[in-house]
């Protein structure tokens, strides 16, 4: 064999090969899970946000880089995809983007679930709770100022013109209906560590055992906390016609944006499970809540990562499962 010809057939088994590869069908998303964080490895280890979802789902799967986002995505034969985006607004908005105008996946009806831990007000929720959002409301788009600067007791926070399009997602009421019809009975692990802490504080809402709830899903980069910042929340939530204030957390009205954006978002749900409080109780300061010492942080971090999970899986599952049902878009509700 000559080298021309060598050469000549090495380029086009390379063509082939390319050529397979664009004409690959693209995976056809029936759910996408969003997680934030994970802690090490993806099984074997200490769960973080993506660790129960990958070992039901993707255990098998085969990593699908994609430019731009910052983890792989895995795809289970059925459908199932799931990856971490990363924490805060940009980290989980740009990868989220970047998967979605990735060729390898058709997410044209796929259904998104961002999903993760969170804080709640002591006065609306408890620790190991898992709450579909209703609301999603940016907490930063605004203008904000010192208490001093003030009247006193009068709000420190005005909404900015201009950004009224992108700072509150109401979430489709019958998708939050089915979710919450399918998963409210899931049984919901607790801890002694758990039960304990909330022993300290006074609130019959921080006092519950964990259980499945709605309510507006607060996004903002900044760990806000303390019954001044909570009070606040609250306050922009209602400026803006949302349900009450119940979740703090760092990405999915970034999220809901981009999805948005490209697709809509009548197939978005926010999952998130409290594992902190996001104000200390009436003996101690914001500060000491920020900074505890040890073994007086809150328990039931690992039971609540395994809450959600357990929650979020029986909608998917549901979906996959009645396809037909779901692949046009949200079915009615079933009557009473």
């Amino acid at each position: 064999m000559s080298r021309r010809f060598a050469t000549g057939l090495l380029a086009a088994l390379m063509w082939a090969s390319a050529a397979a590869a664009s004409a690959a069908e693209p995976i056809k998303v029936k759910v996408f899970v969003a997680a934030m964080f994970e802690i090490g490895k993806n099984t074997g280890d200490r769960a973080g946000e993506f660790q129960h979802w990958y070992e039901r789902y993707w255990s098998n799967a085969t990593p699908v880089v994609v430019k731009g986002a910052m983890n792989p995505v895995y795809c289970n034969a059925d459908g199932v995809c799931g990856s971490v985006l990363g924490m805060g607004k940009v980290n989980s908005s740009a990868s989220m983007q970047a998967i979605l105008l990735d060729p390898a996946f058709d997410l044209s009806r796929a259904y998104f679930i961002v999903s993760g831990v969170a804080g709640t007000p002591p006065s609306r929720g408890t620790i190991g709770e898992v709450n579909w959002a209703t609301w999603l409301v940016d907490y930063d788009l605004g203008h904000r100022w010192a208490p001093e600067e003030n009247t006193p007791g009068a709000p420190t926070f005005m909404p900015r013109k201009g950004y009224e399009t992108y700072r509150l997602f109401r979430i489709d009421p019958t998708l939050v209906g089915w979710a919450m019809r399918l998963t409210a009975d899931t049984p919901l692990k607790d801890s002694d560590a758990a039960r304990t802490y909330r022993k300290r504080y006074p609130d019959a809402a921080a006092n519950r055992a964990p259980f499945v709830g709605t309510g507006t899903h607060m996004t903002g980069d900044t760990f806000f906390h303390g019954p001044g910042m909570s009070a606040q929340a609250q306050y922009i939530a209602k400026l803006y016609g949302a349900d009450d204030y119940v979740i703090t957390e760092m990405e999915a009205a970034a999220v809901a944006l981009v999805v948005k954006r490209t697709l809509g978002i009548d197939r978005f749900l926010s999952l998130r499970g409290a594992v902190n409080f996001d104000q200390g109780n009436p003996g101690e300061t914001t500060l000491q809540h920020l900074d505890p010492k040890p073994g007086e942080t809150a328990g039931g971090f690992a039971e609540t990562v395994e809450n959600v999970e357990r929650v979020g899986s029986r909608l998917t599952d549901h979906i996959v499962s009645h396809w037909t049902e779901w692949e046009n878009g949200v079915p009615p509700l079933p009557a009473p």
